[in-house]
């Protein structure tokens, strides 16, 4: 089944959509609820979510906007298929990148990533809350669990974040973190219910780059193997 482009103003409510790639785009006062997308046997092929306005290319919004209520997603499995040894591509299993402004973004069901610079859920854009409910996982090389670019009001993580790389050695370039704030990222409130672990040689656990006003992690932060 090739893309499903919403019309302005369409609302697709229940149901599942079947895919071998590509998925839904949306255009404008669009509206998906309860909508399961389902890629057989594997893993979503690239980003799974993906909300954005337009930017540059050093990820600066320079054009159009894109206004979001509420993102709220279930169950996410996804696989970027980014070629090993790339340091300048990346994917994401949830992804609001720049010129995006989201109101809340709550992450109900599990979020896992499999593949090289691969992003379990990742910023850019300004987002005002998001919270997630379920486990924030990462198995790929040069994964990261969440990452921050933008700016973000508050952070609320309800699970572990895991980030189970193979990078062995200095086989990837790209540094495989669990937690990361990147130079240039805000967030404002930072808290973590859940483990924040990694699991492999030459990881860091959490990586803060830029202030995090207020962050309270209520468990364990936890190198598995440094």
């Amino acid at each position: 089944m090739p893309m499903v482009t919403l019309a302005p103003g369409v609302r697709l409510r229940g149901g599942v959509l079947q895919f071998g790639a590509k998925g839904v785009r949306l255009t404008r006062d669009n509206i998906l609820e309860s909508v399961t997308v389902r890629c057989p046997e594997r893993p979503v092929r690239g980003s799974g979510v993906f909300v954005g306005g337009h930017g540059d290319w050093d990820g600066v919004a320079d054009g159009g906007t894109v206004r979001v209520n509420t993102l709220r997603t279930g169950e996410i499995h996804t696989d970027g298929g980014i070629p090993a040894g790339t340091t300048d591509l990346i994917s994401g299993g949830v992804f609001v990148i720049s010129g995006a402004v989201v109101g809340q973004v709550l992450n109900c069901g599990p979020v896992t990533t499999y593949g090289q610079n691969d992003m379990v859920l990742d910023n850019w854009g300004q987002v005002q809350t998001w919270t997630a409910t379920a486990p924030v996982t990462s198995h790929g090389p040069s994964g990261i669990g969440f990452v921050n670019f933008g700016v973000l009001g508050s952070l609320d993580v309800q699970a572990p974040i895991t980030t189970l790389s193979l990078v062995r050695g200095m086989q990837a370039e790209l540094a495989a973190v669990a937690l990361s704030v990147k130079q240039g990222g805000r967030i404002g409130t930072a808290t973590v219910d859940g483990r924040i672990a990694t699991s492999g040689d030459h990881l860091t656990t959490v990586e803060i780059r830029r202030p995090v006003h207020h962050s309270p992690c209520r468990e364990l932060i936890e190198p598995c193997s440094v």
